[in-house]
């Protein structure tokens, strides 16, 4: 996995209102995986794997640099990841899964997540984020809905679900294709 700068920052507590208030956010580990797996599972269930953004991260490794957990104390209750894509000839980052254990859910620990990813990606110079989910949840940091017929994914989406983040002003103007992973497009 890729390693950067962002890799290096410290975990920090998230400053809010709304997130409790012994929320620390971290980069995740190879110690993190098996324990994210497993909230996966309880958030998801099985059929997650059948799912078209599951199917694209297959066998790409998501940057771990900009890929966060969060916690309670020691207790894990959320993660996000980021998987590098390609939206036709342009880098871009999957986001996704983001999880929050179900008890934890509604206290901002998901909006913290997504925004310390999207510092982290921004900071070290990555301009476009793309996701599929629900808008009105997501637009809260900058997500909008894609354009019809601008990207495609490599299986069934609903494109009302697929939205896209610019991390820098512009980088979507142009955008179009199929949305694939990083590792197709460089052979």
């Amino acid at each position: 996995m890729p390693v950067t700068d962002a890799s290096l920052l410290p975990p920090e507590p998230v400053p809010s209102t709304l997130v409790p208030p012994t929320l620390v956010l971290a980069p995740v580990t190879d110690a993190d995986l098996a324990p994210i797996e497993r909230l996966d599972e309880r958030a998801f269930g099985p059929g997650r794997f059948t799912r078209t953004a599951y199917r694209l991260r297959e066998g790409v490794p998501p940057d771990a640099s900009l890929s966060f957990v969060a916690r309670i104390g020691t207790f894990l209750v959320g993660a996000n990841r980021m998987t590098p894509i390609r939206c036709g000839a342009t880098k871009a980052l999957l986001l996704g899964p983001l999880t929050v254990e179900p008890a934890f859910q509604l206290r901002g620990i998901g909006e913290a997540l997504m925004e310390r990813s999207l510092d982290a990606a921004r900071a070290v110079g990555h301009t476009l984020v793309v996701l599929v989910g629900d808008e009105p949840y997501y637009a809260r940091v900058g997500f909008k809905r894609v354009p019809a017929g601008r990207l495609t994914m490599p299986g069934p989406v609903d494109p009302d679900r697929l939205l896209y983040c610019e991390l820098v002003a512009g980088t979507f103007d142009g955008v179009h294709g199929k949305i694939g992973r990083a590792v197709d497009a460089q052979g």
